[in-house]
């Protein structure tokens, strides 16, 4: 086998085991992910499975950065074309309540993202600095959308963008719950009734 052949199927090997991880830490956290759960369930043995990663904190950095890249995936680039501002925050809006109700393969737990959180929030360290550190990228793609449509007079001059993704933000928390631990049926539509009162329809 050549070099090349081999770097590649080590490559193939180290996305197996980051995808497998993304799954099983939106269910059991990542605190949950074990490098013999992911050996059996991949078929690997645990010397091969933790010589991509050297430490279980470089496993859960890399799940991280997969999340952030297939969250990216899911809800940003489906509305990514619409017309920046109220029209692209909507389509975001709309894609992140898809993202939540349907991406079980991807992420059978839920928001990954919001178990992480919960699980670092009161702990130090790479981990925890890093799930704050993609929630902020995100938190500030959407007060830009707001920015710019506050710019083309889709929302008020006096309109707050932070306040605008702090509610955003508690409303997407709120629908990770109705879904996950309430399994509520209503859940979607009681969160775009809630997005209609905070944001005007892009017409």
């Amino acid at each position: 086998m050549s070099p090349r052949s081999t770097v590649a199927q080590a490559r193939r090997t180290r996305d197996r085991i980051v995808d497998r991880s993304v799954a099983l830490a939106s269910v059991d956290g990542l605190e949950g992910l074990t490098i013999g759960r992911l050996a059996t369930d991949l078929g690997l043995s645990k010397a091969g499975v933790l010589g991509h990663f050297g430490t279980k904190e470089t496993l859960q950095l890399a799940t991280l950065e997969r999340a952030s890249a297939l969250f990216t995936s899911l809800v940003w680039e489906p509305a990514a074309h619409a017309e920046p501002g109220l029209r692209r925050l909507r389509a975001v809006c709309e894609s992140w309540i898809s993202y939540l109700e349907h991406a079980r393969e991807v992420f059978p737990g839920g928001c990954l993202f919001t178990t992480a959180a919960v699980e670092f929030d009161a702990h130090d360290g790479p981990v925890r600095k890093n799930v704050a550190r993609l929630l902020l990228v995100w938190r500030r793609r959407l007060a830009g959308e707001v920015r710019l449509a506050v710019d083309a007079g889709h929302l008020p001059a006096d309109t707050d963008p932070e306040q605008i993704v702090h509610e955003l933000t508690g409303i997407y928390l709120a629908l990770n719950q109705a879904l996950q631990l309430l399994r509520d049926p209503l859940a979607a539509t009681r969160t775009r009734h809630a997005l209609n009162r905070l944001l005007p329809s892009a017409a």
